[in-house]
C-alpha cells in the first residue's frame, strides 16, 4: 500500500490508451473521510497547464474530496478546449462519488507532452472514471504506476507515526528544477489536523525538498504537490511532529526522484555551510548545480573545483571567495582559494557524489540535489516526441 497506508482512503490505475505502451495511464486517489482537509503547493511557473489552473480553484474553495490523475498528456496550452476538458473531467469523478461531492472538490493532474489534449484524449480520460472508480479499493497498488511518464520506477512512502500513518506516490525524472521539479505528488494523512495545520506542514515541507531538487534547471507547466487528509486514525500529532515527518516523507521522495532523472549518472548532493544565512546557502548551491560545465565534469569524474568556484563567484552571496573550501566526496581539494590535495586522491566513480562548500561567512546550511549532464539526457530529451 502506499496512498492507501493511512486510513480513509481508496486509489486505483487503470489503462485508457493514453500511453502508447498501453500501460496504466489514469489514477484517481478518494479521501473518504470522516474529516476532510488539505493543503496544495503548485509549479511557480507563470506558463500553467490547465489542471493547474483548475485546482487552483479548487484549493481556495475549501477542502478537496479527490484528486484524479493522468500521464500521457498534459493538457497544457489547449486554450478553453483543454480547461473545459478538466472540468469535464472533474465533473465526472464527482459523479462517481455520488452524495454531496461537487466538482470544485475535486483536484486535477496532468502530465505528460505539452500541447496534448485533443477530443480522442478527453474522451478517454471522461468516458473511463466511472471504471476507474470502479476499481478504487483501500489496499491499492495501482495507482503509482498510472502517473509515470519518463520514470523508469515507481516513487512511493510510508510513514508510521504514533497512531497514524503517511502514504505517498510521486512521479518526476525530467524537468527537475524548483518551483516544484516536474513532479506530481500526492501526500495523504489519517492524522486528524485541520487545514492550516496541513497547509504550513506542507510548505515547510517542500520548501527543505522539492525545491532544493535543481536536476536541470528546467520548471515545468504542471507541477502539483497534494495533501489529503482524513482523521480517520482519531490521532492528533503536534504541528512540529507532523512536519518533520512529512518533510522527512517528501525528503524520501525527492531522493526517489534525483535518482531516477533522465539519463543521469550520478546523484549530486552539494551542501553548502558557513553561509551567513539560508537563503545565501540555497543560492551558491543551485547555482553550481545549474552549472553545465560542473555537471559535465562530474559525468566524466572529474572533481574540478575550479568549475565550482565559478560557479559561486556569479551569485550574490555574502563570502570571500579566497577563503572557501571544497571537498568531493571527502577529500578536500581546494582550501582558501587554492589547490588543496592532489584530484587524484578522489574517486567520483560511485553514482553518488557529494560536494561540500564551506563559506566560512557564517552559520547557515543547506543542500541542494542534482544530477550530472549525460549523453543519455541529451539523447532522451532530444528523442521525446513533439
Amino acid at each position: 500500500m502506499t496512498v492507501t497506508a493511512p486510513q480513509g482512503f481508496r486509489s486505483a490505475g487503470i489503462a485508457v490508451g493514453l500511453k502508447s505502451t498501453g500501460k496504466p495511464d489514469l489514477a484517481l486517489v478518494v479521501n473518504d473521510g470522516p474529516h476532510r482537509a488539505a493543503a496544495v503547493v503548485f509549479t511557480s511557473n507563470r506558463a500553467q497547464a490547465n489542471p493547474i489552473l483548475w485546482s487552483r480553484k479548487v484549493a481556495q474553495g475549501g477542502p478537496a474530496r479527490a484528486v484524479i490523475l493522468n500521464s500521457g498528456g498534459a493538457n497544457c496550452f489547449t486554450g478553453d478546449f483543454g480547461y473545459q476538458t478538466t472540468r469535464l473531467t472533474a465533473e465526472a469523478v464527482a459523479a462517481v462519488l455520488g452524495g454531496d461531492a461537487d466538482p470544485e472538490q475535486i483536484l486535477v493532474c496532468s502530465t505528460g507532452l505539452i500541447g496534448s489534449g485533443d477530443q480522442a484524449f478527453r474522451d478517454k480520460i471522461v468516458g473511463n472514471v466511472p471504471a476507474l472508480a470502479a476499481a478504487l479499493s483501500d489496499d491499492d497498488t495501482t495507482a503509482p504506476a498510472a502517473i509515470l511518464t519518463t520514470d523508469s520506477v515507481e516513487k512511493t512512502a510510508v510513514h508510521e507515526g504514533d497512531g497514524w500513518r503517511i502514504g505517498a506516490m510521486a512521479k518526476g525524472a525530467g524537468m527537475l528544477a524548483p518551483g516544484l521539479a516536474t513532479m506530481l505528488v500526492v501526500l495523504t494523512t489519517d492524522a486528524l489536523i485541520d487545514d492550516a495545520a496541513a497547509d504550513r506542514a506542507l510548505r515547510r515541507a517542500t520548501s527543505v525538498s522539492f525545491d532544493r531538487l535543481d536536476s536541470d534547471g528546467c520548471m515545468s507547466t504542471n507541477d502539483q504537490v497534494t495533501l489529503l487528509v482524513s482523521g480517520a486514525s482519531g490521532a492528533t500529532p503536534t504541528d512540529d511532529e507532523f512536519t518533520a515527518a512529512l518533510a522527512s516523507v517528501c525528503d524520501e521522495l525527492a531522493g526517489k526522484l534525483q535518482g531516477d532523472a533522465e539519463g543521469a549518472g550520478h546523484d549530486i548532493d552539494i551542501e553548502v555551510r558557513g553561509a551567513a544565512s539560508v537563503a545565501d546557502a540555497v543560492e551558491v548551491g543551485r547555482s553550481v548545480a545549474r552549472n553545465n560545465l560542473f555537471k559535465a565534469a562530474i559525468f566524466g569524474n572529474d572533481p574540478n573545483w575550479g568549475r565550482v568556484l565559478a560557479a559561486i563567484g556569479t551569485t550574490e552571496a555574502q563570502f570571500d571567495p579566497y577563503a572557501v573550501d571544497v571537498s568531493f566526496n571527502g577529500v578536500r581539494l581546494c582550501h582558501a582559494g587554492g589547490p588543496d590535495r592532489p584530484v587524484d586522491e578522489c574517486d567520483l566513480t560511485p553514482r553518488q557524489t557529494h560536494v561540500a562548500i564551506d563559506l566560512f561567512a557564517g552559520t547557515h546550511a543547506a543542500t541542494i540535489r542534482t544530477n550530472d549532464l549525460t549523453h543519455d539526457y541529451v539523447h532522451e530529451n532530444s528523442a521525446y516526441s513533439s
